[in-house]
């Protein structure tokens, strides 16, 4: 069943309608901000437990939950004064294949200055801080604009929305390291460090931005917040599979006929997601080969598994695979797959921060050997050892960029070794011998 235009949150996700904030309010953004706050900060974070909204930014993790993990008495500091809490807000979508972020920020920038409010006013949050990518040029100016017109509004700052609650918001723009998409790398990054991520514990809601209490939520997650405070938790959890509640934005890229970033329910089939918004798999559905359902760091799906599953957290696990951001990279038969995967695997090369020997030396020698495979220059025996190393990689670092690295390469092994072992029969036969 799919989504209806009237439970669409982001109507205006493809730009046909100005962003400013009177436009905005006219779609309903800021509409009884201050009644919501009113609620208190208990309430609101029972609603968003309520209503199934697990985060958007790929791990999945239950967003009301993490909120109420913020401590309720602020911790001191050495002079006895109470620490300030911060909600940072993750903007910086670096992963091959995302893109539903940044439509939300060019194109309807105060439902997440909205939502910035109440999640920071639930957690007690003395600001919030929203770290984009470096390369969002144009998706930076907008949130700068914006965040004007909601001061200039008496929206954020001193008193915001007449709530009697002080909240400012600031837009930190990043430096193009994809690293810094990970929470503490990100933190490190807005203190004016090298990005590269903290060991765990202490988590950032005990000890994150300048040591403070601090909640890490993708732009997604924060956005959709008040629409789900005005219009109630049992409407959101009405969407989806148990577990996999709401709505959600897909970007779906690769070999389809029209790609595009769409708003659906969760759960929704792949084959109606495909035939619905994007005109279909180009060359029909028998030319599909695989679907990467998560962005780049998942493992693909080989097209029969694919068709009619479930395009939610637990149906994509049961395919071996994840929902990631939901960034839909569609393969069909002409893809040369054992050379996508090399360049994804480069790709974690290119972008390891190199704090951990496993992912720092790994990722390199990964990407070598994928090449090699990619021409069919190796051995059989290779292909097992390859995989052996992804394992070695996988949950042996500080951060998930080591299973990231992996994941692809364990997919192409799993699904497609016959077309390892080809290239290697082709390039030498004795070899295969």
């Amino acid at each position: 069943m799919a989504l209806a235009d009237k439970d669409r949150i982001f109507t205006n996700l493809y730009g046909f309608q100005p962003w400013n904030l009177k436009e905005a309010m006219a779609r309903g953004a800021w509409d009884g901000t201050k009644d919501i706050l009113a609620k208190g900060k208990e309430a609101i974070i029972e609603e968003m437990k309520a209503s199934g909204l697990r985060g958007r930014g790929g791990a999945g993790f239950p967003t009301g939950l993490k909120w109420s993990f913020m401590p309720k008495q602020a911790p001191l500091d050495q002079n006895g004064n109470p620490k300030p809490s911060f909600l940072v807000i993750n903007a910086d979508e670096s992963e091959p294949g995302s893109c539903k972020d940044r439509e939300i920020m060019r194109h309807d920038p105060h439902l997440l200055f909205e939502g910035a409010l109440v999640a920071g006013f639930a957690m007690g949050a003395r600001a919030a801080y929203i770290y984009i990518r470096g390369e969002y040029i144009r998706e930076a100016e907008v949130l700068f604009a914006a965040r004007e017109e909601a001061y200039a509004a008496g929206l954020l700052g001193k008193n915001a929305c007449g709530s009697g609650y002080d909240f400012d918001v600031f837009v930190h723009r990043g430096a193009g390291a994809y690293i810094c998409g990970e929470e503490t790398a990100m933190i490190e990054s807005l203190e004016g460090k090298k990005g590269q991520p903290r060991l765990k514990p202490p988590f950032p809601a005990g000890a994150g931005l300048y040591g403070c209490p601090t909640t890490v939520n993708n732009v997604e997650s924060i956005a959709v917040a008040p629409t789900i405070m005005r219009r109630g938790a049992a409407w959101f959890s009405s969407f989806g599979n148990e577990n996999n509640r709401g709505t959600k934005l897909f970007q779906i890229s690769g070999h389809v006929d029209k790609p595009c970033v769409v708003e659906e329910e969760m759960s929704i089939s792949f084959r109606e997601l495909i035939e619905k918004h994007c005109g279909g798999i180009r060359g029909g559905w028998d030319n599909l080969l695989a679907v990467i359902p998560g962005g780049s760091s998942v493992p693909l799906v080989p097209a029969k598994d694919i068709i009619d599953c479930a395009m939610d957290y637990d149906g994509l696990k049961a395919v071996g695979s994840g929902l990631g951001t939901a960034a839909i990279i569609v393969m069909d038969k002409s893809t040369d797959i054992v050379r996508a995967i090399s360049r994804i695997s480069y790709f974690y090369k290119h972008e390891s921060c190199g704090q951990c020997t496993p992912c720092r030396e790994g990722t390199g020698w990964m990407w070598r050997v994928m090449e090699r495979l990619r021409t069919g220059n190796a051995s059989v025996e290779e292909i097992d050892m390859l995989f052996q190393v992804t394992k070695q990689v996988e949950g042996h670092t500080i951060c998930a960029l080591g299973d990231a690295a992996a994941w692809p390469i364990q997919g192409l092994i799993r699904h497609f070794r016959p077309e390892l072992e080809r290239r290697i029969a082709e390039h030498m036969p004795e070899a295969a011998e």
